[in-house]
């Protein structure tokens, strides 16, 4: 008698991830204790050996509920059960920049990063279900996102793989039921004070019951088609922008206007936004709206003054010339 069927589904799934991976190559599943994460980290265990991969589990402490050291603790003490050779708990600072969700984001994901790093790893696997790419899709409508951000999650992105991205919550649920595991409930998991819990337990549901069934799943098959037409658009963008661009230097990016003006819409925006990464803007504060206006300087030139930009920029368009620098330009 074969596994429980959703037991099967995440084995399978994990397994799919990896398959590219080469014997010996390190694995490390990212495991909050929730219903997702444990069942990614059982079945890493489960998969590992049998595909001649080595495989750990790592565990973030957030530091921002008491009794968090001793839950971290509880869950890298079950490594070995799990068939999983490394554990760590990863303790980390959260700050305060982008509000409680985005800062903890980003401590996690440093500290994952670092760990991988130190570990050799090849990949780090995150658990996130087709559940949490309907909940992104829905926060980039909401704010009126572009096709980048409509595609939600991408299944590999480096060295970070999302096996469950096909997979309901539902499936991680019962499969952790199946294995005797106690996954642990995360109360912000229930706080309307977060955006994406107010998503998960208010919107979605209103969505099904007034749409019928099938709406995240119907939300993740709009992420990946999004993304199919994301990754061609930034591909034709990077290649415009070796067309385009005059100079590439730090600090300093020069574009050739004539070029630019060739180009659709939505290739151009891509190419600018390019450029001031480029440059030295950050790629977090760079906003549409800062990519409109220089887009401006490209299609609509009423020898406007220079557009200013984050980190410190300038942009300005000059005989045929966009430039893209440091303030002043000189």
């Amino acid at each position: 008698m074969g596994p429980h069927p959703a037991v099967a589904d995440v084995r399978r799934a994990v397994r799919e991830s990896l398959a590219d991976l080469g014997r010996g190559a390190l694995v490390l599943a990212a495991c909050s204790g929730g219903a997702d994460s444990l069942a990614l980290a059982a079945a890493l265990g489960f998969v590992a050996p049998r595909a001649g991969l080595r495989a750990g589990l790592l565990t973030v402490d957030h530091g921002l509920q008491a009794g968090s050291r001793e839950r971290a603790a509880r869950v890298a003490a079950l490594a070995p059960g799990l068939g999983l050779d490394v554990a760590e708990v990863l303790a980390v600072t959260v700050g305060t920049a982008g509000g409680p969700e985005a800062a903890a984001r980003e401590a996690r994901y440093a500290a994952l990063g670092e760990a991988a790093d130190r570990l050799g790893a090849a990949a780090v696997l995150l658990g996130h279900t087709r559940d949490d790419q309907a909940e992104t899709v829905l926060l980039g409508l909401a704010r009126g996102s572009g096709p980048r951000s409509l595609s939600g999650m991408a299944p590999v992105a480096g060295r970070y793989r999302r096996p469950f991205l096909d997979l309901p919550r539902s499936a991680t649920v019962a499969a952790c039921r199946a294995l005797g595991l106690d996954p642990w409930d995360d109360p912000h998991n229930d706080d309307p004070r977060f955006t994406r819990v107010r998503v998960r337990r208010r919107v979605l549901p209103v969505l099904e019951e007034e749409l019928g069934p099938g709406v995240a799943e119907a939300l993740a098959r709009t992420a990946r088609l999004a993304r199919e037409d994301a990754d061609a658009l930034d591909g034709w963008a990077e290649s415009a922008y070796r067309n385009c661009a005059l100079s590439d230097i730090p600090e300093k990016v020069t574009l050739s206007v004539r070029e630019l003006e060739a180009l659709p819409d939505a290739v151009r925006r891509r190419v600018l936004r390019r450029a001031a990464i480029a440059a030295g803007a950050p790629s977090g504060a760079l906003s549409a709206t800062h990519v409109l206006a220089l887009d401006r300087l490209v299609t609509h030139w009423r020898g406007q003054k220079a557009v200013d930009l984050p980190g410190g920029l300038s942009a300005l368009r000059r005989y045929g010339t966009l430039i893209l620098a440091i303030s002043p330009i000189a």
